[in-house]
């Protein structure tokens, strides 16, 4: 292919917003959102947004099982969205990444307010049925 048409691998050097991303960065991009399409990883995310917790306080919060909050974790944490430490016996978690914090506010703000009526109108409701 030739650079600078249609080319990913044309990519090169900083991302300046102008240029398209290499493929690997859309494929990791993609991957953190599809780990994010999880409402429960997501509230996950919300929660650790606000501060650490552990496993029990993060489960309390969002209304699940332990076992199951516990795997949401490990994806996350596998995945470098959320990282954890020892405090004696707990194991503590909190958001590895700022950037992605300022994803999840942004989207989730923005869907509160319409639901709440500030953003009301033409484009509340827009993503329902897209299989999210």
């Amino acid at each position: 292919m030739t650079a600078g048409v249609g080319s990913f691998e044309s990519f090169e050097g900083p991302f300046d917003g102008t240029s398209d991303p290499s493929a690997e960065v859309l494929a990791e991009a993609a991957a953190a959102f599809g780990l994010l399409a999880s409402s429960a990883r997501l509230h996950l995310v919300w929660a650790l947004a606000q501060g650490e917790s552990d496993v029990s306080g993060l489960a309390e919060r969002v209304g699940g099982a332990l076992p199951a909050i516990s795997q949401h974790l490990a994806k996350l944490k596998l995945a470098g969205l959320v990282r954890s430490r020892r405090e004696g016996r707990r194991v503590v978690y909190l958001v590895d990444d700022p950037d992605v914090v300022t994803i999840v506010r942004l989207m989730v703000g923005q869907l509160a307010d319409r639901r709440s009526g500030a953003g009301a109108g033409a484009g509340a409701g827009r993503l329902r049925g897209l299989g999210a």
